[in-house]
């Protein structure tokens, strides 16, 4: 009764006011305002007359309506992050359409590097897109998965909680490594590890501080590239051009030490048509868990020289230095049995900050787990409009890749992680000094613990062009190459004898089976420091296709229809397992021809509604690491294209206070192939297996809500309902060590029926933003997961009865705000942001290692305990 009296109240006093504004001579002015690249409403825009307090907003459709004194006047429109317009209005009451809006990062004269950006009620496709403003609200200590976490359909997680070491899954596909299935390109260029799918977050970190959007593409998407997603596309798009010459200074402060000082200058456009533009950060700080330190510097550089009136060239480099402490997924629960020592969470004083592996070095903090990276992002870009119907886009670049991650090697028959000498009992601190001293009085010199680091050195090359052509008045055609070469030099490498003088390892592989262990080319294997153990191998990619796509739209209706064709190949080279001068020792090239196809369209009922639909099947060559055998040069003969069958409906339906996005999905995902990689819950031994011949199906229904009740408030959630199994079974499959041994083998496995492990199927989110007053908004969400399934390595699905163990329901809570003001005449912003508000301790990763939901074998990762930041940022 009281929302409808209220509801009564506002059209009462709505009507009453357009009553006394026609009395008093005033006029109505209407108008939509939404972003020039991708087309979304800019909600929340403000509209104001030029020296009066006349203002509102625009609402969730990007329109507006507003009474305007009469007489000539001048609207100044503006949004946060974007370049403020202002337009001069008649005498009468007035439509005046659409105002395109550009970011303050990007220049309406210069071209902005989108990628393959979904155009909103035109893309048949579901996707969500962030802007500056929102990224700049609520990234706080945070990264890219952080931000997605309200996107429906979207699942993310912080990993082992360690800087940069987040996930994201898209309608039950992960990223991880070996099967990854979410895309992630920067500019239009993907970064996913070409060996493995997986997304590495860290190694570029720093996107987010010159992000002009991040778009998130479920399902088939909207992109061109050979290489396609499977479950959907993180696409982020950057600043480039600055129009005008300015920038901003950032100090941030937060728990655990976090510190964040950032800063960027651009020159504008000049005269003569030059424009450069720097933005560098510097951030550090840890995590709520020991040893989790970390130090960061992101980096991102644009030069553009507009060359005539219709081509411009620019060149970019995006790059992120960093090192950050990381731990490995640890037990639950402690052992009970008698004679045990095996710890568990929850059987640790310190509780989720507990990390096994923490210790201290020569009196100070040590963690031998950490991750170290760089890999810039450089590219050439160059930007040709022919003539009024064509244009001609490409893009040149590299990744420079080199980095890896620390560890420690234990001697079996004197360690274990639950043996090594501490401070006190199980769950203090490591005393890597007493390691040091045991290995230096051996008698033989050799370390019975020493830490290593596995080493990538990555060169990546790519050439992409698009040749775009508007054929009569309706038919907009593109068609392009996509060309990529990929090296990867990986090893493993001593680092810290800790007082030992060599680490022991002989050969002992046997070359006329295959078997492998040890260096063939060191067969004593008296390894010393920076000497190289457990392998090394250079691994090569090449790629090459086109691709070509034909876009109908006529008045409501818009169909698109895209092919694309690729050849790949993949060779490996072993200096580890081959001796010296052996042909074998580099392989042959493995070949694969896949291809892609896909349609959809879009039909926009009325300016309120519109309903969409796709379909596509898509093939992809198997990730590297199934094309070789057991590690080394033979190849997986039975390895074939992965394959993907997918169909979509959609339906939007938009006003200026409410909004709601319907999507249905049904794919079907055949003969997967991967690499399942796990560790024995005592020894902490590696051991990985490769899967293939795997079906699954991902079908589900996704809800997308926002509501304006008032000016000042804005409401809104989604929920997305999903169902993710396996529908067949596989086998036989081999285990292997990290020597590449084989020390099993598995006849089946037993998948079907079983969910796909390691995401929830059920999600939910709900936020809330009120402006309470013009200069101070503040927010609030919540997430919710369920039914979500643990993972459970894949060979031990030994018998029809292995259930994974499904992680308890939770939920999380976030706040953050900004506070616009002046200070010494410069626009600035005091930005808050709280991660899990209420301290809750919640498994967000688990690994059923015995596949029947025993939780004396659950290893986990939790969610970081509550944090908090707080920044300044001045711009000029």
């Amino acid at each position: 009764m009281r929302k409808h009296l209220l509801l009564f109240l506002i059209a009462l006093f709505s009507t009453t006011g357009i009553a006394f504004a026609q009395q008093s001579g005033e006029k109505r002015i209407t108008g939509k305002i939404i972003d020039t690249i991708t087309a979304e409403p800019l909600i929340g825009a403000t509209v104001m007359v030029k020296g009066t307090t006349a203002a509102t907003s625009a609402g969730l459709d990007g329109s507006f309506k507003l009474n305007v004194p009469a007489g000539n006047q001048t609207l100044v429109i503006s949004f946060i992050g974007y370049i403020t317009q202002q337009i001069p209005i008649g005498e009468n009451s007035q439509n005046i359409g659409t105002i395109r809006l550009s970011s303050s990062t990007s220049s309406t004269k210069e071209v902005t590097i989108v990628g393959d950006v979904a155009i909103d009620r035109r893309t048949p496709i579901a996707v969500s897109t962030l802007g500056p403003e929102f990224i700049e609200e609520h990234i706080g200590n945070g990264g890219i998965p952080d931000l997605l976490l309200g996107i429906p359909g979207v699942m993310t997680s912080q990993g082992d909680g360690g800087y940069g070491d987040g996930r994201v899954s898209i309608r039950g596909f992960s990223s991880r490594s070996g099967n990854g299935n979410v895309a992630y390109t920067v500019n239009g260029i993907p970064v996913n590890d070409p060996e493995t799918g997986a997304l590495y977050w860290s190694d570029f970190a720093g996107v987010t501080d010159v992000a002009r959007s991040i778009q998130v593409q479920r399902g088939l998407g909207a992109s061109k590239i050979i290489i396609p997603s499977f479950g959907g596309t993180v696409n982020v798009t950057t600043r480039t051009t600055d129009q005008q010459a300015g920038g901003y200074v950032y100090e941030g402060i937060g728990s655990d030490g976090w510190n964040k000082t950032g800063v960027m200058v651009s020159t504008g456009l000049t005269s003569n048509g030059w424009a450069a533009t720097f933005q560098g950060s510097r951030t550090q700080g840890a995590y709520p868990f020991d040893g989790s330190n970390f130090l960061g510097y992101n980096y991102f550089f644009n030069l553009s020289k507009k060359l005539s009136k219709n081509q411009t060239i620019s060149l970019n480099v995006i790059g992120a230095d960093q090192t950050h402490g990381q731990r490995p997924q640890q037990l639950l629960y402690p052992s009970t049995a008698p004679g045990t020592n095996t710890p568990g969470y929850l059987g640790a004083p310190q509780g989720i900050a507990w990390n096994t592996w923490f210790g201290y070095k020569d009196g100070k903090q040590y963690n031998p787990y950490n991750n170290f990276y760089s890999e810039p992002i450089i590219s050439l870009n160059h930007e040709w409009t022919i003539n009024d119907k064509s244009s001609l886009s490409t893009v040149l670049y590299t990744l420079q890749g080199n980095g890896g991650g620390g560890g420690i090697s234990l001697n079996s028959d004197n360690y274990s992680v639950n043996t090594l000498p501490r401070s006190g009992n199980i769950y203090t601190p490591v005393n890597y000094d007493a390691l040091q001293a045991a290995n230096a009085a051996n008698p033989d010199g050799s370390a019975l613990a020493y830490a290593y680091a596995s080493h990538s050195k990555t060169h990546w090359y790519g050439l992409r062009s698009t040749y775009r052509t508007l054929l009569g008045k309706y038919i907009d055609l593109s068609a392009g190459i996509d060309l990529r070469y990929y090296e990867g030099n990986h090893y493993e490498q001593v680092t810290d004898l800790w007082g030992a003088n060599y680490v022991a390892f002989p050969y002992t592989g046997n070359p006329a089976t295959g078997q492998t262990g040890g260096n063939i080319n060191d067969p004593e294997g008296r390894v010393g420091i920076n000497g190289l153990i457990n392998y090394h191998n250079i691994d090569y990619i090449e790629s090459g296709g086109a691709f070509a796509q034909a876009e109908y739209s006529k008045d409501n209706f818009s169909l698109f229809a895209t092919l694309s064709g690729t050849e790949s190949a993949d060779s490996r080279k072993d200096p580890f397992d081959y001796l010296n001068g052996d042909p074998n020792q580099t392989s042959r090239w493995v070949n694969f021809t896949t291809y892609q196809a896909k349609a959809g369209a879009n039909y926009n009922i009325n300016s309120e509604m519109n309903v969409f639909a796709n379909i596509g099947y898509l093939t992809k060559p198997p990730y590297f690491g199934n094309v070789f055998v057991d590690f080394t040069n033979h190849i997986n003969e039975s390895t074939i294209s992965e394959k993907l069958f997918s169909y979509e409906l959609g339906y939007d339906f938009k006003i200026s206070s409410f909004s709601a996005k319907l999507d249905l999905f049904r794919t079907s995902y055949m003969d997967r192939a991967f690499a399942s990689s796990f560790s024995d819950v005592t020894t902490q031994q590696l051991y990985s297996a490769n899967i293939s011949g795997v079906n699954e199906l991902h079908q589900g229904v996704e809800l997308e809500l926002r509501y304006r009740p008032v000016q000042q408030v804005l409401l809104g959630g989604s929920v997305s309902v999903g169902d993710y199994h396996y529908t067949s079974n596989s086998g036989p499959v081999t285990v292997l060590n990290t020597a590449g041994a084989v020390v099993g083998t598995q006849s089946s496995v037993y998948l079907k029926g079983e969910k796909v492990g390691d995401v929830p199927q059920n999600t939910a989110y709900a936020f809330t933003e009120i402006n309470i007053v013009p200069q101070l908004k503040v927010g609030a969400s919540v997430n919710y997961f369920w039914e979500y399934t643990s993972y459970v390595p894949f060979q031990n699905y030994t018998s029809q009865n292995m259930h994974p163990y499904i992680l308890p329901n939770y939920a999380i809570w976030n706040m953050n705000g900004i506070y616009k003001f002046k200070m010494a005449g410069f626009d600035a912003e005091l930005i808050g942001t709280v991660n899990n508000l209420l301290n809750s301790k919640i498994i967000t990763d688990a690994q059923d290692y015995n596949g029947n939901a025993n939780l004396a074998a659950l290893q986990v990762y939790w969610l970081n305990a509550r944090t908090f930041t707080t920044a300044l940022k001045v711009k000029f």
